[in-house]
């Protein structure tokens, strides 16, 4: 379902089948590699946000682990020099250390960390000797970054409860009063000399992201109305002076203006922005500059057909990445001239998390490919070409099976051309048809991408493979990387056309005769579980098996209840009231009399993005209808799961009810 829009504004618990604890025993001597259990998934440790020092000499990163034992994913700092043998870890927990940043002297790592109970901020001599606390504050830090001179930092809070809400809750019990209870998180300055603090901005106004001028004396930043997802489009950016806290606004055009990032010289700004769009979930973001004392804005991105996410502005000129169907480009644009080029790179490269140096010469990321599992890289920002791996994430799946990966097309309903990622197992034989299942990815504007071993949050993708399945990951109409045209076809057509993709997939892959259509499943998260429902209700006759992952079963219901209503006005174009007919024609329950097909229903049931009502109202249809159906209620969580008991639920949970009806395993009760 429907991310917030960030850089463009885009019943019965049941417990976990224990077969599906292992897939496979281990291999014989001479046998093919043994798939990984889904607790092995799970166990994966995964880098992350690679920090360049300013000098380009070293890089600091995340890697993130398991921890059973409290039921909780954690991150420790690595620091890699010049290779992956120079890599050592610089944290150990307890919790968790994140969003390393080098102070401007390229020795001092700053990082945020909840290891006495609340996120403070933290620095770390990283030639030697212990962590030190430079922060104590109740409510804990969002986000920070070090000012040039290296002696005082910016950070933000979540904010606090206004003394009006305390005196409230004491008389009325808890209490709240929707869209009128808000909490605004601002912006303070630490003085690491006197460790004295100070908050810079106040109003009734949440801070976003925000960037030092390189002279140190302003800051500027992105705020909005209130932290409510539905009220991103409201993000605008102001300058704050660091010295007195006045504040002036830069840019206050009509939708999402964010992420600034100052020029080399202090004249200007870049930022990320809709550029007054008024449908900015699914038309081109661009990247903008604008004038730190005039407020003139000028777009340098106008005719890039993709949603730019700017990386920083450096003298070699802006860095942005963006998707480019199935891989990840970086590009550099000239603000002057607005020309941009495309970075050389590896054909296949998905890559993410960019971190430029200062010059604008060298750049880190984590890079994989469809033969590559996620790694930390360092590259000269020229050429992607030749870069070092600085992390040794991949071998921990040096010994499993080496399944395949291609991104396929086909053409759909309406001859639209599809693409879509295809897992083929390791041993699979040409001219045998397989059992499919399809995996559809959320957003809509998310993608699916060629990596092996991507994911463990909800679908056990490996283990359907060793069972000798394909595995379909459509990247139907409205994905990222296929430009506004494609992201566009799914407007007033959601559910309908999106179907058509699907299934005209599938039928490419039956007439190709990979895949024995008796055999088939699908199964999605969000929107891909909003997909999966209007199958099982519209199109039910093409699947053996269905399962909906915290998915919209009627757009009414979902459109009252979300956090972010501007969705679904922008993609149906209207209101319930308006058009009643959209929203019928595009809702899975409108064609819950067809439903016939076995369906597992999974949903958080904390949900703000798609609360829980769909999955109720979903369940009880199929009921209704006498479909064989199960609803499995994750308590405490939200739009997704972010705990590895979860993801082992809800994994076990997939692994047993597509076992039973595609492969015909005897049913097991949790």
């Amino acid at each position: 379902m429907p991310q917030t829009p960030a850089a463009h504004l885009r019943t019965l618990v049941l417990g976990a089948a224990c077969a599906a604890a292992v897939f496979l025993s281990a291999p014989l001597r001479g046998q093919a590699p043994a798939a990984p259990s889904i607790d092995a998934l799970i166990e994966l440790e995964r880098v992350g946000s690679p920090a360049l020092s300013g000098d380009g000499q070293r890089v600091a990163f995340t890697v993130r682990r398991t921890n059973w034992a409290d039921n909780s994913y954690e991150t420790d700092l690595w620091l890699a020099g010049s290779t992956a043998t120079d890599a050592r870890q610089l944290t150990r927990g307890p919790k968790s250390s994140q969003q390393p940043q080098w102070a401007p002297e390229h020795r001092t790592l700053g990082f945020i960390s909840d290891r006495d109970g609340t996120r403070q901020i933290y620095r770390l001599d990283v030639t030697g000797g212990e962590a030190e606390r430079l922060t104590s504050v109740k409510e804990g830090v969002t986000a920070f970054a070090w000012a040039p001179d290296g002696r005082r930092l910016a950070y933000t809070t979540p904010g606090t409860v206004s003394e009006a809400l305390k005196a409230r809750e004491e008389r009325w019990g808890d209490i709240t009063l929707e869209d009128e209870d808000r909490r605004y998180g601002h912006l303070h300055v630490l003085d690491l000399d006197t460790r004295a603090s100070r908050v810079l901005t106040s109003g009734s106004f949440v801070v976003g992201a925000f960037d030092w001028s390189p002279d140190g004396s302003h800051i500027a930043f992105d705020h909005r109305i209130s932290n409510d997802a539905g009220d991103g489009g409201s993000a605008d950016i102001s300058v704050v002076e660091v010295a007195t806290g006045s504040r002036r606004p830069l840019v206050t055009q009509e939708g999402p203006d964010t992420n600034p990032r100052w020029s080399p010289d202090g004249q200007q700004v870049a930022f990320q922005t809709a550029m007054a769009k008024p449908f900015y979930f699914f038309q081109n973001g661009e990247l903008a500059v604008v004038t730190a004392t005039t407020g003139a804005v000028r777009s340098i991105t106008p005719t890039f057909d993709e949603d730019p996410s700017l990386i920083g502005w450096t003298t070699a000129g802006v860095f942005f990445s963006a998707s480019q169907r199935t891989e990840t480009g970086l590009f550099v644009v000239d603000p002057a001239t607005r020309t941009i080029r495309r970075v050389p790179a590896p054909a296949g490269l998905i890559a993410s998390q960019f971190s430029v140096s200062q010059d604008g010469a060298q750049v880190a990321y984590v890079g994989a490919s469809p033969t590559g599992f996620p790694d930390v890289y360092r590259a000269q920002a020229s050429t992607l070409l030749r870069a070092e791996r600085l992390s040794n994430a991949h071998r921990q799946i040096a010994d499993w099976p080496a399944h395949r990966r291609e991104v396929i097309r086909w053409k759909s309903q309406d001859g639209t051309e599809i693409e879509g990622v295809l897992h083929v197992p390791a041993t699979a034989a040409p001219g045998t048809r397989h059992p499919l299942l399809v995996v559809i990815h959320g957003g809509p504007t998310g993608v699916s991408r060629p990596q092996p071993y991507a994911s463990a949050s909800f679908y056990p993708i490996d283990g359907f493979l060793a069972r000798g399945a394909l595995v379909l990951e459509p990247n139907y109409r409205g994905s990222a990387g296929y430009g506004e045209a494609f992201r566009s076809l799914n407007v007033r057509n959601l559910g309908i056309g999106d179907a058509w993709d699907v299934l005209s997939g599938i039928d490419a892959l039956v007439q190709q005769g990979r895949v024995d259509p008796a055999r088939v499943g699908s199964m999605g998260w969000s929107q891909g579980g909003y997909i999966s429902a209007f199958l099982t209700t519209r199109h039910a006759d093409r699947f053996r098996a269905i399962s909906v992952g915290a998915g919209i079963s009627d757009w009414m219901t979902y459109y009252v209840n979300t956090d972010i209503h501007p969705f679904t006005r922008q993609y149906l174009k209207a209101t319930p009231w308006d058009d009643p007919k959209i929203y019928a024609d595009t809702s899975p329950m409108t064609y819950i009399r067809q439903a016939r097909t076995p369906t597992l229903i999974q949903h958080g049931d904390q949900d703000p993005r798609v609360p829980v009502p769909n999955a109720f109202q979903l369940y009880q249809g199929l009921r209704d209808q006498n479909v064989p159906v199960r609803l499995a209620l994750f308590k405490g969580f939200g739009h997704g799961l972010t705990r590895p008991k979860a993801n082992r639920a809800a994994m076990e949970q997939n692994w047993a009810f597509f076992g039973t009806h595609i492969w015909g395993d005897a049913p097991r009760e949790p």
